[in-house]
């Protein structure tokens, strides 16, 4: 289903102001824009209901996941593969970076295994072992990853891997990710219950997700999380509420608590047909001046985990923090899927690329 979006009308002199308006806000109250971006969609007409820098190029992390499970559903689909279907674990996939299932060079893993393996824990093995058995090495599968990429209209994504581990050249947009996510629904409907895994057994011990929304947000079903240091806390989602269905994306959140806090408000928001503010978005990008340059090494390179903390409640009523950054700070876009301009930019660089390991 194509995304529809709506500009608003308006000349170039309005526009220019606008963005003016938006790079002295953010530089009066300190969250000025940090590399989020964020999209909200209604799966119903494709109408874009919510956009913040959806065309701003970022590191997908473990989003690039979805297009390898997006390859190996289809693949089962037409019957090159089957769920039950062993799969070998080379040692190129056995050294991969956790996250991982801790696989060993030689033994075997089911296709089913690895979608689970890929959806909970975001495993990276996982990924690989999936990439080598459909595309022989992984990378003439990220040749098959970026030739979907272009039929499913993502033109602006580039996967340099089947896991979305750190790489310079791995890039993508929230409005991209948002397309891959309907298209899994939409092409494999049949496969769309392994999202809404939350943990599975694997080998006698059990496998927890990292996607803690779900159980925070009433009909939360799916998608994925992502996490790198180059690319901040990810996550693709969809839900449902009175038979609709939106898909939301948010990249590069500074904490897994505060980009989950922002999704729910997206969706809040999305299934009222309101628009979020921007200013909401920048937040969940900015860091506070406090913070920065204090990381530890160990810190900057330990594995985050997934530390969403209970949103308040409408279910996520909104806080009277966001009410005073609605009213107090500008607004870089009225309604409907507008793009906002960084303070200082258009666009921005992606970030060069740390060691940290993907979730």
């Amino acid at each position: 289903m194509a995304i529809k979006s709506v500009t608003p009308a308006g000349g170039t002199w309005r526009r220019g102001l606008i963005a003016l308006l938006v790079a002295f806000a953010g530089s009066v109250t300190g969250i000025a824009h940090a590399g989020s971006s964020a999209i909200v969609v209604d799966d119903t007409d494709g109408q874009v209901i919510t956009a913040v820098n959806p065309d701003e190029a970022a590191h997908p992390a473990s989003l690039a996941k979805m297009m390898t499970l997006y390859l190996t559903f289809q693949s089962v689909q037409n019957g090159t593969l089957k769920m039950d279907q062993d799969l070998p674990v080379s040692s190129w996939a056995a050294s991969k970076a956790p996250t991982k299932l801790d696989l060993r060079n030689g033994q075997t893993i089911s296709v089913e295994d690895c979608v689970l393996g890929m959806i909970t824990k975001s495993a990276n093995d996982a990924a690989t072992v999936m990439a080598e058995g459909m595309g022989g090495t992984e990378s003439h599968f990220v040749e098959m990853m970026n030739a979907q990429a272009q039929l499913l209209g993502m033109s602006s994504t580039r996967f340099a891997n089947a896991s979305g581990l750190p790489d310079p050249e791995d890039t993508t947009t929230a409005r991209d990710m948002s397309k891959l996510a309907m298209a899994l629904y939409h092409d494999f409907p049949q496969y769309s219950h392994y999202f809404a895994t939350k943990e599975f057994m694997f080998r006698g011990r059990l496998v927890r997700g990292h996607n803690n929304l779900m159980d925070k947000y009433p009909g939360m079903d799916g998608l994925k999380t992502g996490y790198t240091n180059a690319a901040g806390f990810n996550l693709a989602s969809t839900a449902t509420k009175d038979g609709r269905r939106l898909f939301s994306v948010v990249l590069g959140g500074r904490t897994a608590a505060t980009r989950d806090r922002l999704m729910a408000r997206l969706l809040d928001d999305g299934f009222e047909n309101q628009e979020t503010p921007a200013e909401l978005v920048a937040q969940v990008g900015a860091v506070p001046a406090a913070a920065k340059g204090s990381r530890s090494k160990a810190s900057a390179k330990a594995t985050a985990v997934a530390d969403a903390t209970p949103a308040s409640r409408r279910h996520h009523r909104r806080s009277k923090a966001d009410a005073v950054a609605a009213r107090g700070a500008a607004t870089c876009s009225k309604k409907k899927a507008s793009t906002c301009p960084a303070p200082k930019a258009t666009a921005r660089k992606v970030a060069s690329v740390g060691s940290s390991p993907d979730k």
